[in-house]
């Protein structure tokens, strides 16, 4: 178990805290695929009573990051080779097209941050730090397709990115990455010449040519 922290102090209701802090543990590989969670583990770690783990869990769960069997185990999910290649299909659908979308916004000072997170994923990659690659990673793409100004099509990607979390950690191990993956330096050229084909293709390329690796 790798959960180990309380949730910041906030104003928002504690199950609202237990299942954000989840939710980015979850999406960024902090947890492993099938590492089982308790109620009252989660509980004790966070310093709160079963009734907000138990709503937290819920909501995880309903959004596929988390899976509940009849017995009542909790655990990140193991996806199937046939699982990973729909995720992987459905990140091929929705992020070309959210790319698309953010291009005709894509101005520069937007093309420089990227350029700055993609450094800072290479130097993740560097000192070979699983989540601090995968967590910029996806800040990427996020920071791109925020562009978009399509905020449903960009919930839905997250849902993807979410489900596809520990799988990601494991993806990571197997990659065994150096440097920042090499199709964002693609998508930066086609960002800064407008090339709406070659931005799709990048982005395709990008999303889905290691976890189409890791179903193989």
């Amino acid at each position: 178990m790798l959960i180990q922290t309380r949730p910041a102090e906030s104003s928002a209701p504690a199950h609202d805290q237990i299942y954000r802090t989840l939710r980015a543990r979850i999406m960024h590989g902090e947890i492993t695929p099938g590492a089982a969670l308790t109620l009252r583990g989660v509980g004790k770690q966070f310093g709160v009573s079963m009734t907000p783990v138990r709503e937290s869990v819920r909501r995880l769960v309903a959004e596929g990051a988390l899976t509940l069997t009849n017995s009542g185990r909790i655990s990140t999910p193991e996806l199937s080779n046939e699982r990973i290649e729909e995720l992987a299909a459905l990140r091929a659908l929705l992020e070309p097209e959210l790319a698309s979308r953010a291009l005709p916004r894509a101005h520069l000072a937007l093309i420089d941050r990227l350029q700055v997170i993609n450094g800072t994923i290479s130097e993740a990659a560097s000192r070979k730090d699983a989540v601090a690659f995968i967590k910029t990673n996806l800040e990427f793409h996020r920071t791109l397709y925020l562009r978009a100004q399509a905020p449903a099509m960009l919930a839905m990607a997250e849902t993807v990115w979410l489900q596809l979390g520990p799988t990601m950690r494991a993806l990571y191990g197997r990659l065994g990455r150096t440097e920042a993956p090499r199709h964002h330096r693609v998508i930066l050229e086609a960002l800064k010449a407008g090339d709406e084909p070659a931005l799709r293709l990048a982005v395709r390329t990008d999303v889905t040519q290691g976890l189409r690796l890791l179903a193989a």
